[in-house]
């Protein structure tokens, strides 16, 4: 008898603790934003960077892994109530900016409804001032490098490249370049490329970016993706 009724206690709480769970609300508030420094967007690779937001409370206490997009904006649902976005170390081309010495560089977001918000962090370089064209077989490109971070922050740039793509998706994903040629790093204010077509393209468009690999820094910063017309 005894182990009846233990039985029958065990099973009712499994059942609360499952309503508890069940009762949380569902997701309601549309996050979303960009990546920015100085109201610039922060351009990655294609599913290369992502970020983390917590919101204990909700049935999860682990993080939501956000990835983001190739101009560097992002979105997710989550409930109404505090969010906490946290970045990851290593990833992306930039530092997240410190905020104070309880936080760190953690941010917190209420949400109460949609919620519209660029985050700003400090990236290595920025890449200013992209020209592409076409040339014969080729497509031409220039673009110029602006250091952000100096001193014990600063890293060196490693390589500079071009890379075409049948699509948008444009990067050093080998996945997301037909084609590619590196600068010479001689002056980083003016950077020249010419990168020939492969000979078998046929399509009347062809999609073009630069990339910027920086020294000790997985993920590349890019140009805007263009769309030249062959």
């Amino acid at each position: 008898m005894k182990t009846y009724n233990f039985f029958i206690l065990i099973c009712a709480l499994i059942m609360i603790s499952s309503c508890e769970i069940d009762n949380y609300d569902e997701p309601n508030a549309f996050f979303q934003g960009t990546i920015t420094y100085n109201g610039d967007p922060i351009r990655v690779g294609a599913n290369e960077v992502r970020f983390q937001l917590f919101q204990p409370g909700f049935g999860n206490s682990g993080p939501f892994d956000v990835n983001l997009d190739l101009n560097g904006s992002f979105s997710g649902r989550l409930s109404n109530g505090e969010v906490k976005v946290k970045f990851i170390d290593g990833q992306g081309p930039f530092k997240a900016k410190f905020v104070n010495e309880q936080q760190g560089d953690t941010i917190f977001v209420p949400l109460n409804g949609d919620t519209v918000m660029d985050i700003e962090v400090l990236p290595y370089y920025m890449v200013r001032n992209p020209q592409f064209g076409k040339a014969g077989n080729n497509i031409t490109a220039s673009v110029s490098l602006e250091k952000i971070l100096t001193g014990d922050d600063g890293r060196d740039v490693e390589s500079v490249t071009l890379f075409l793509n049948a699509t948008t998706l444009v990067s050093n994903n080998g996945d997301y370049n037909i084609a590619q040629s590196n600068a010479d790093l001689g002056d980083l204010s003016n950077l020249d490329f010419s990168t020939a077509i492969p000979d078998n393209y046929n399509d009347p468009y062809i999609f073009a970016r630069v990339g910027v690999k920086i020294v000790g820094v997985e993920d590349l910063i890019f140009s805007p993706v263009e769309k030249i017309a062959l």
